[in-house]
């Protein structure tokens, strides 16, 4: 065992502690699912996470707001992100084997920008609409996901695409904004 592979095996040991504790600030926390650091966290209390859920270093899950009855960030099982910010306000729901590549951001809301007399940061949140990203989905690396869309089963969204839109089951989208390119068998 070389240098290399110590500081691997410390690195997973601190995660997993990490983990353990982090665990029980959660609305539920599944079995077997791992949070790797660093990450940032808040609003844990309105965040469920399934079992089998990978949080990749670098991610943030951060609820700023939450509006109504939670958990209002749902992780179904055996979703894995990386580098990942996903921010819920009303709801962000990603269901089962969705996986996400890095740098992705998935929001449910976005600032107001209305007042010009006001930084766009302290105006209120405006176009809140719940986000929905169904079972198997692959989101490719730097997606934005931006309020009110739902990305069908199964479906492929390439890399740098804004998804402005709902993407139907088993098509691949891409672009800015994205579009459909075609569906899959």
């Amino acid at each position: 065992m070389n240098t290399v592979d110590i500081l691997n095996r410390i690195q997973r040991t601190r995660d997993l502690v990490f983990t353990a504790i982090a665990a029980r600030g959660f609305a539920n926390f599944g079995r077997g699912s791992r949070i790797l650091l660093p990450s940032r966290l808040s609003g844990t209390a309105h965040i469920s996470i399934g079992e089998r859920v990978l949080v990749g270093a670098g991610s943030w899950l951060t609820v700023p707001h939450a509006q109504g009855k939670g958990p209002h960030l749902i992780l179904h099982d055996r979703v894995r992100m990386n580098t990942t910010s996903i921010s819920a306000v009303e709801r962000v729901e990603i269901e089962e084997a969705v996986a996400i590549a890095r740098g992705c951001y998935i929001s449910d809301h976005s600032h107001g920008f209305a007042d010009p007399g006001v930084p766009i940061r302290d105006q209120p949140l405006d176009r809140i609409a719940p986000v929905l990203i169904k079972r198997g989905a692959w989101l490719g690396q730097n997606v934005v996901v931006m309020p009110g869309v739902t990305i069908g089963r199964g479906s492929v969204i390439g890399a740098n695409s804004v998804v402005r839109s709902d993407v139907p089951d088993r098509t691949v989208a891409a672009g800015v904004p994205a579009r459909i390119l075609r569906e899959l068998p």
